[in-house]
C-alpha cells in the first residue's frame, strides 16, 4: 500500500516537473533567471546614432537588471538590409531591431507606410507631436494587432531629415526630370519621386558609394548623419546637396511580441525602461550629428543650396491623400495634419 502511495506521489511530482519544464520562459532556456537579447541595426559606422541608441538600451537593461539581462548589439553584422533584420526578428534569430516603415509593409502592415510619405511632417516638432502622442499609440496598436503579436513597438526613433544629393544641384522640380535617384522603387515614396520626373533606382545601401562613384546612379536622398558618414558627398554624384527636407524620418524599435510576453514582468518593465532611454539617446545623437555632419560636408567640398519646397509639397499632397485612402488611414492623416496647426 505504501509502495502505491509513494509511487503515486512520485508520479504527481514527475508530472509537475514535466509541465513546469514545458512552461519555462522560452527566453530563459537555462531556467536561471537570465536572458540574452540580441539587438541589431543595419548601419556599419560605429558613430551612427542607431549604435548610440542600442548601446544606451544595453547599458540600461544590464544595469537595471543587475546582470540578469545581457544585450548583444550588432551594427550591420547581421544584415545591412532592414528586410533581413525584420525577417530574423520574425524567425526569432534576433530580439530587437530597427526598421523603417517602408520595409514593415513587406510583412503586410500597410498602414505603417503612412510614416514614409514625403512631406507628411513639416518640422521636427510636428513629427514629435505625432509619434509621441495619440497617433503614435494608435500606430503601435495597429502594428501589434496586424502582426498577431509578432511585432511589438518599443519606441519611435528618428533618422534625421532627408535631403536630395546628386551630381547637380536642384533649383526647381523640373531639374529632376530624367535623373536616376536611389530610393524606394515602389510605394508612396516611389510614386512621389516619379511624379517629380526622377527615376527611382534600387541600389543596396552598402553598394551606394560605389554606385555614386561610378555613375551607376545620378543621385540619392538621405539625412546628413547617414550619407556623410558613408562619404557619399565626396563622390562626383553626391557633391551637390539640395535641402528638400522631404522626410522627417521615423524608425521603429521593434521586438517580437510573443517572446516579450514570455519574459517575467520585472524583465518586461526593465526592457521598456531601456527602450525609453534609448529613444532619448538616439534622438539627441541624431539632432547633434545633423548639424555636425552638415558642417563636415561643407568642409570637405560639398555644395549646399536651399529650395522653395512648396512645388514639391503640391506634388506630394494629392499622392498622400490617395495613398491614405488606399491603405485605410485617412483619419490618421487628418490627425497628423491637424497637429501642425495645434
Amino acid at each position: 500500500m505504501c509502495k502505491i502511495k509513494y509511487g503515486f506521489i512520485f508520479l504527481i511530482f514527475a508530472t509537475i516537473a514535466i509541465v513546469s519544464g514545458c512552461n519555462l520562459d522560452e527566453a530563459d532556456p537555462n531556467g536561471d533567471g537570465k536572458i540574452k537579447i540580441i539587438a541589431a541595426h543595419n548601419q556599419t559606422d560605429p558613430e551612427n546614432p542607431f549604435q548610440t541608441g542600442l548601446m544606451k538600451f544595453k547599458e540600461v537593461a544590464e544595469e537595471q537588471s543587475n546582470g540578469t539581462i545581457e544585450v548583444e548589439v550588432h551594427a550591420g553584422t547581421l544584415g545591412t538590409e532592414e528586410s533581413q533584420l525584420v525577417e530574423k526578428l520574425q524567425l526569432g534569430a534576433v530580439d530587437v531591431v530597427l526598421a523603417s516603415p517602408g520595409f514593415m509593409t513587406q510583412t503586410g502592415i500597410r498602414e505603417i507606410d503612412l510614416f514614409s510619405a514625403p512631406y507628411l511632417f513639416n518640422s521636427y516638432e510636428h513629427w514629435l507631436k505625432a509619434v509621441d502622442g495619440e497617433v503614435g499609440k494608435e500606430m503601435a496598436e495597429i502594428i501589434n494587432e496586424k502582426s498577431d503579436n509578432s511585432f511589438k513597438l518599443l519606441g519611435y526613433w528618428t533618422a534625421g531629415v532627408r535631403h536630395y544629393y546628386g551630381k547637380k544641384p536642384i533649383e526647381s522640380v523640373e531639374d529632376l526630370k530624367g535623373v536616376s535617384l536611389r530610393t524606394q522603387t515602389s510605394g508612396v515614396i516611389s510614386d512621389f519621386w516619379k511624379k517629380t520626373g526622377a527615376i527611382p533606382a534600387n541600389i543596396a545601401w552598402g553598394e551606394l558609394y560605389q554606385g555614386l562613384q561610378q555613375d551607376v546612379v545620378d543621385s540619392s536622398e538621405n539625412a546628413y548623419p547617414f550619407f556623410v558618414q558613408q562619404a557619399h558627398h565626396r563622390t562626383p554624384n553626391g557633391k551637390y546637396i539640395t535641402e528638400t527636407a522631404h522626410d522627417y524620418t521615423t524608425r521603429l524599435l521593434l521586438t517580437n511580441g510573443e517572446k516579450f510576453d514570455d519574459y517575467s514582468e520585472e524583465h518586461q518593465e526593465i526592457i521598456l525602461q531601456a527602450a525609453e532611454e534609448s529613444v532619448k539617446a538616439e534622438r539627441e545623437a541624431t539632432l547633434k550629428q545633423d548639424i555636425e555632419y552638415k558642417e563636415k560636408a561643407i568642409e570637405e567640398g560639398a555644395e549646399i543650396n536651399e529650395i522653395d519646397r512648396e512645388p514639391f509639397i503640391e506634388i506630394a499632397d494629392p499622392i498622400l491623400d490617395a495613398y491614405a485612402k488606399e491603405i485605410g488611414v485617412t483619419d490618421l492623416l487628418k490627425k497628423i495634419r491637424d497637429l501642425d496647426n495645434s
